[in-house]
């Protein structure tokens, strides 16, 4: 018997009152129990909690959206156009609230994810020995920014262990499900694992989802080290990997980066290997092709490192612009036209701009022209790499939705 001043409490009523507290919070749906004041020693978190990824890492969490709309948001307009147009690293710092970027392509996506791994299998997700804890922390990370950044879309109780995805409709135990698959079914983006190898101290591919390789798979690439990664890629061996393989041994947890690639496309091609026919197509014009099925395709990358594993993701996103798009957004017409007639031959040959160039050229061009006359850009302005790089200038008018 517990005694105060002035009344008597019965033990037996001490412990009904902590039981009843208890069942009060289960059937109120909590996934974790926390009792303070008169019990502060009674406290119960969830099993299943996560590691917070940001005080791990020292990178900030980003800001939640509470009236998001995966129905009709569209991506940032990314323009990474440079000139002078040389093959470098193009390294940005990472803004904390665009790691995973969703729009109003998801579904779509998603849905050619799961049928480009039924078709290809290892060809876009696979794994190595080992690689299973930075596969599981990569899926932590990315649960964890979803639910904070879009949490009318996600959820994760972290005692169940459940993860809901409210725009699928669908609910899975992150304990049961293999990580590269839970990437590969609810973030329409491509992970690269990247582990250090202890014997050469180089980054090699460990684990990977990629499902918009254009030219390459993970099965030509799954154990290499980057050089051999980006073996075909211009300029890379003698200007790039040296720079790579340092970054890579030396990235902190704290400032991950972001940068973009650019090519111009017939359609929206995702996934296409040098052994079929949409690849003998892309090294010709097409007679019949219009402007208006040209398309700006821009893989927006980001690299960070794990706290834990230590090893560092590589993801990255392909988003499609109508090239008829560009026509509005000053300087951009220009700005590309110069790259496409100038541009170092070897990079244009690698971005495979021979399909499209005979419709987009002459459209850049009128395009540019139309908006000197209309006092969009300075007549004689030279292209350069513009201020707001990767956008343009007024990019936010003509997308509300992130102003």
């Amino acid at each position: 018997m517990v005694t105060t001043s002035s009344t008597v409490i019965q033990p037996e009523l001490v412990a009904a009152v902590v039981v009843i507290a208890f069942l009060s919070a289960a059937f109120a749906g909590y996934s974790k129990l926390r009792l303070t004041g008169l019990y502060p020693w009674l406290k119960l978190s969830g099993k299943n909690k996560l590691p917070d990824y940001s005080k791990l890492t020292g990178f900030p969490a980003p800001k939640s959206i509470h009236h998001f709309d995966i129905n009709t948001t569209k991506p940032r307009p990314y323009r990474p156009f440079r000139w002078e147009y040389h093959q470098n690293m193009s390294l940005k710092k990472l803004e904390p609230d665009w790691w995973i970027e969703l729009e109003s392509t998801y579904r779509e996506r998603i849905d050619q994810r799961k049928k480009l791994y039924a078709e290809h299998g290892k060809l876009v997700v696979d794994e190595l020995p080992g690689s299973q804890g930075a596969s599981r922390e990569c899926m932590e990370m990315v649960i964890q920014y979803i639910c904070q950044r879009y949490p009318t879309q996600f959820h994760y109780d972290d005692w169940t262990g459940v993860f809901t995805n409210d725009i699928l409709g669908i609910k899975v135990d992150i304990n049961t499900v293999h990580p590269l698959m839970f990437l590969l079914e609810h973030v329409p983006e491509d992970f690269l694992i990247m582990q250090e190898d202890p014997e050469t101290g180089l980054y090699a591919l460990r684990a990977a989802v990629a499902c918009s390789a254009i030219a390459w798979n993970i099965g030509e690439k799954i154990g290499r080290p980057l050089h051999q990664i980006h073996g075909p890629v211009p300029d890379y061996k003698e200007k790039m990997a040296f720079s790579m393989d340092r970054f890579f041994s030396k990235m902190p947890c704290d400032k991950p980066i972001q940068r973009g690639s650019w090519s111009l496309e017939a359609g929206e091609p995702m996934f296409v290997q040098t052994d079929s026919e949409e690849w003998n197509l892309r090294q010709r014009p097409d007679p019949d092709l219009s402007v208006s099925n040209v398309y700006l395709r821009v893989d927006w990358q980001t690299l960070r490192r794990m706290p834990k594993s230590r090893g560092i993701i590589f993801n990255f996103k392909a988003l499609f612009t109508p090239i008829t798009d560009l026509r509005r957004e000053p300087y951009i017409p220009k700005l590309v036209l110069k790259v496409l007639l100038e541009g170092k031959e070897s990079i244009m040959e690698y971005k495979g701009t021979r399909r499209v160039e005979h419709k987009a050229i002459p459209a850049l061009r009128e395009w540019a022209k139309e908006q000197e006359e209309v006092g969009l850009v300075p007549k004689g302005w030279e292209e350069r790499t513009l201020d707001e790089d990767p956008f343009y200038p007024g990019w936010k008018d003509h997308y509300p939705m992130h102003a």
